[in-house]
């Protein structure tokens, strides 16, 4: 009786074996594969490229351009010459040994640290009430903040100017309104200090709606878990704010504060439109004064050095702000 048998197949390790003697080893790429896989890993590289290159014809060239007429004693003469003096560090001797240079400077940080403070402060709180209010009441408040954000400084500058004119201002109006009849006809750009409280109303209004709208953005990420249990546990809203969502806010906090530093250091359109510096060149700050003693004065090599010592000054006031954040990392660790 025949038995029948089903037949195995022996599979592809018994037939290499079978046919080479050896079992197949692992399988080799191709010479076109390292090429792919170093291409695949260059492509990021690749990508940045154009936007490198226009951050370098953009701002790299400029810079370059502005070092080097910073080393030129260049002024009408030399222009209409097309003359090309060069004098060395002399401008920026000049400079360093200048006591307006460090009035200035020692303004403009003031002035950076108080609307920095301002707008941090100011900008939390209006962020956090975006996230208690309803719907209706958030889109409402939202729409401000956009429109306010959206002005152009120009425009929001010459807004400004209205409202504080000394005759027909709207500001004057209302406080000779509610009584205070001596500043019917006040003159807020005829001193430093009221110069300065226009400009920094100005440069607030204009910063608050990144803050707020950021902020904002960033408590929808904070599970409502977490507020449950520091309810249940007895927390108020100052301690459900110190507990539950500071920590969380904190990382948004630190960069934010880091990108209004150096908005508010480099602003220079409010500032000049406001009084182009005055009274008497006393609200000018860094940007301003280097505008004013390049192109206003003729001095166009003492103004590109001014500007770049400019840059030399923001970029310690960022690395001391970034060490301080990165040692606050580092603690808590």
């Amino acid at each position: 009786m025949a038995v029948a048998t089903e037949r195995q197949d022996p599979g592809p390790a018994a037939a290499g074996v079978r046919r080479g003697g050896a079992p197949p080893g692992p399988r080799r790429r191709g010479p076109g594969a390292h090429g792919r896989a170093r291409l695949i890993g260059a492509a990021p590289y690749l990508l940045l490229l154009p936007a490198l290159a226009v951050t370098a014809v953009l701002l790299g060239w400029p810079l370059i351009k502005n070092g080097l007429l910073s080393f030129q004693n260049l002024n009408m003469r030399q222009l209409i010459q097309h003359l090309t003096e060069w004098n060395g560090v002399d401008n920026y001797r000049e400079t360093l040994t200048s006591e307006d240079f460090w009035r200035v400077t020692l303004r403009s940080v003031i002035f950076t640290a108080a609307n920095v403070v301002l707008i941090m402060v100011l900008g939390t709180l209006v962020g956090l009430l975006l996230a208690r209010l309803g719907s209706k009441m958030r889109l409402l408040l939202s729409v401000g903040l956009v429109l306010s954000w959206a002005m152009p400084p120009i425009a929001a500058t010459t807004v400004f100017q209205w409202l504080f004119a000394t005759r027909f201002g709207v500001v004057n109006w209302v406080l000779d309104a509610l009584g205070w009849h001596s500043m019917a006809h006040y003159n807020w750009t005829g001193g430093q200090f009221s110069t300065f409280f226009v400009i920094t109303l100005l440069i607030v209004w204009q910063s608050i709606p990144f803050v707020a709208i950021n902020l904002y953005a960033a408590t929808t990420t904070i599970p409502g878990e977490l507020y449950e249990a520091a309810a249940l546990d007895g927390a108020g809203t100052w301690k459900s704010f110190a507990s539950v969502t500071f920590p969380f806010l904190k990382p948004f906090l630190l960069a934010t504060t880091f990108l209004e530093v150096i908005w508010v250091f480099k602003a220079f359109t409010q500032v000049f439109a406001i009084n182009e510096g005055g009274p008497e060149r006393l609200t000018e700050t860094l940007p301003v004064y280097a505008f004013v003693e390049g192109v206003g004065n003729q001095h166009y090599g003492m103004g590109a050095a001014i500007s770049l010592l400019t840059i030399v000054v923001l970029l310690a006031l960022t690395s001391y702000y970034l060490r301080i954040v990165l040692r606050q990392e580092e603690d808590e660790l």
